[in-house]
């Protein structure tokens, strides 16, 4: 990771369950550009980070040139977190992106209250198995932007960091189906596009009522 490292700083926003925890304050701030790798495949599990501003895109990219893309990371959110001592998967920045980063071991001496942040993504990787492999391609993209706006905490206006083909990677569908999908909702009035990346959710029970019995709020642990 090549970035702008910076030491770190008591005013570092922090997850609530962190906070209480009084975890060591994080080893440095990094500041990576847009399209920046953080770390990749292989790479030693031997540190976390929490995004503070920005947004942060996991993958992992296949023999053939394919790509899944398995989690996205907004402000407030921590990840890095894998069982063995290799990562397993790509993160990159996907917009100009601030983060804390944390050593791994003084982190694990405050396993008790990290095993919320396990939960949390252990979770969503569940619920993100469901989206792909149950519902249509308009259900799919109705509640990636419901998931969105929970984890924003509510907020009705989306300005995605993530493009077309992020979200498509991620929802196991091509950029044209994510295209239609938008359209399709946009001619519904359930969403109206004020930018190509700024989604207005015009009618959120509308758009909740097509996610289906996976519309459940997400709640990830967020600085308090």
């Amino acid at each position: 990771m090549h970035a702008n490292v910076k030491p770190a700083v008591p005013s570092c926003a922090m997850p609530a369950k962190i906070v209480r925890a009084q975890i060591p304050r994080a080893h440095s701030i990094v500041t990576c550009q847009r399209g920046e790798q953080i770390y990749a495949e292989g790479d030693a599990t031997d540190k976390c980070f929490q995004v503070s501003a920005g947004a942060v895109r996991v993958s992992r990219v296949f023999a053939n040139g394919g790509r899944q893309v398995v989690s996205f990371h907004l402000a407030g959110e921590m990840f890095g977190f894998e069982a063995g001592p290799q990562h397993r998967f790509f993160a990159e920045a996907i917009a100009e992106t601030r983060m804390a980063v944390f050593e791994r071991g003084p982190v694990q001496q405050h396993l008790p209250e990290l095993l919320a942040l396990a939960v949390d993504g252990m979770e969503r990787a569940q619920e993100h198995l469901v989206v792909i492999g149950r519902q249509s391609a308009i259900e799919r993209v109705a509640l990636f932007l419901t998931d969105l706006s929970n984890r924003l905490g509510g907020t009705r206006q989306l300005t995605l960091a993530m493009s077309r083909q992020d979200i498509a990677d991620y929802l196991a569908l091509t950029i044209e189906t994510v295209s239609r999908a938008i359209t399709e909702l946009r001619e519904r009035s359930v969403i109206a596009l004020r930018h190509a990346r700024i989604v207005y959710i015009m009618n959120p029970d509308a758009l909740r009522s097509l996610c289906g019995d996976a519309a459940s709020p997400s709640e990830p642990a967020r600085a308090g």
